[in-house]
């Protein structure tokens, strides 16, 4: 890749990222700006994937709101990204965790971590 790329994307990383897996149990705090307002907004649920890595990194987390089943997608160093808080820790066996799409209730659940 190219070295001028390469230090813009260093530029833009973040300093401090929380550690977390897939199966982990994580709170989102995202940024919203309504207006001239900002507030920040909590999305609680599982990771499911993450992706690339570098600035480039994604991760997906989704919940189930209401009997739906609510996925979202965040760059790890958006800067709409105020915080990622650590729940619980998931004791899972894959990278994606697509087969919890299928799962309702109890089903839907990952075992926890034991250090």
């Amino acid at each position: 890749m190219n070295e001028i790329i390469k230090s813009i994307e260093a530029e833009q990383m973040k300093e401090s990222v929380p550690e977390f897996r897939v199966g982990d149990t994580v709170r989102v705090h995202n940024r919203i700006k309504e207006g001239n307002r900002e507030r920040i907004q909590i999305f609680e649920g599982t990771v499911i994937k993450r992706q690339n890595g570098g600035a480039r990194e994604t991760f997906t987390v989704r919940k189930t709101s209401g009997g739906i089943g609510v996925e979202k997608t965040w760059p790890l160093h958006s800067p709409s990204v105020a915080d990622v808080e650590v729940i619980r820790r998931g004791k899972v066996r894959r990278a994606k965790l697509f087969y919890l799409r299928k799962r309702v209730g109890k089903a839907a659940k990952v075992k926890e971590r034991v250090r």
